[in-house]
């Protein structure tokens, strides 16, 4: 996939991103959220540290930190992640109406694209209209994606207390 130096720089930074939420004992997703080529929103995978909170996904999280005056221009906005957003996190992203997603890694497991077209009507329709593109930085994203999934393999029923210790 061809994208602009400023689509690198983003995902680059969703990158460390996941990477900081892997030190704080999280799996390793990040998203940026930008608009007119600038970041506004940042968001990590928080779902075991501080405490559990399954929801506190990377693209929950952006979404969570986009300033309420910006989403009148949700169209013009575009989400950068580094893995496939599940069905919860695809779910969100077409109800805010963004114009486009970008993400660095398939998701063959718990990825949306999945069931993209199996979508009710409404979110047909929302997804029609925005710009749904990956996988965009396999080389540095699979990486990610194969150790997140790895910790959910080893974590059994309840999540570790150190991914260290998983």
């Amino acid at each position: 996939m061809n994208l602009v130096p400023a689509h690198h720089r983003f995902l680059r930074e969703a990158i460390r991103l996941a990477e900081e939420a892997e030190q704080h004992g999280n799996l390793p997703i990040g998203a940026v959220i930008t608009l007119e080529d600038q970041i506004i929103a940042r968001g990590m995978n928080a779902i075991w540290q501080p405490s559990l909170a399954l929801t506190r996904h990377a693209e929950m999280e952006a979404l969570r930190d986009v300033p309420a005056h910006m989403w009148p221009r949700s169209r013009q906005m575009t989400l950068f992640t580094t893995l496939e957003p599940c069905l919860m996190c695809a779910g969100a992203i077409l109800l805010h109406q963004l114009g486009g997603l970008v993400f660095g890694s398939t998701d063959p497991i718990g990825g949306a694209g999945a069931c993209l077209d199996s979508l009710p009507p409404y979110f047909r329709q929302a997804y029609s209209m925005m710009q749904w593109r990956g996988p965009a930085l396999p080389t540095e994203c699979d990486p990610l994606y194969a150790r997140a999934a790895d910790y959910e393999r080893r974590r059994g029923s309840s999540p570790p207390i150190d991914l260290a210790d998983a």
